[in-house]
C-alpha cells in the first residue's frame, strides 16, 4: 500500500506520484506519514518536505503552506515549491 502525493504552488503541479513516506516541517515541529495516518491538516514552516519513495523520492523546498493527509492522500499546497529528485542511495 502507498500514498498518493501531490505537491503544487500557486502556479501549477509541482510533483504528483506514490510514496511509502512523507516527512515535512510544520509550525508545531517535524511530522511524518504513512499510509493509513488519520485525517489532518498542518501549517507548513518554510523548509523542505521529503517525499520517499522505494526509487529514492523528490525534496520540495516550500515557502510555508498546508499539508492535508486524508485516505493515503497527502496534498501539498504552497505559494512556492521547488522539487529537486534524490537517488536511493
Amino acid at each position: 500500500m502507498s500514498l498518493q502525493v501531490q505537491v503544487v504552488s500557486a502556479e501549477r503541479e509541482v510533483w504528483s506520484g506514490e510514496a511509502r513516506m512523507v516527512i515535512a516541517r510544520t509550525l508545531e515541529g517535524e511530522l511524518g506519514i504513512l499510509t493509513g495516518h488519520e485525517p489532518m491538516l498542518a501549517v507548513l514552516a518554510e523548509g523542505e518536505v521529503r517525499v520517499e519513495s522505494a526509487g529514492g523520492g523528490v525534496t520540495a523546498q516550500v515557502d510555508g503552506g498546508f499539508l492535508s493527509v486524508e485516505h493515503d492522500t497527502v496534498l501539498v499546497v504552497a505559494e512556492r515549491a521547488r522539487v529537486g529528485e534524490r537517488s536511493s542511495s
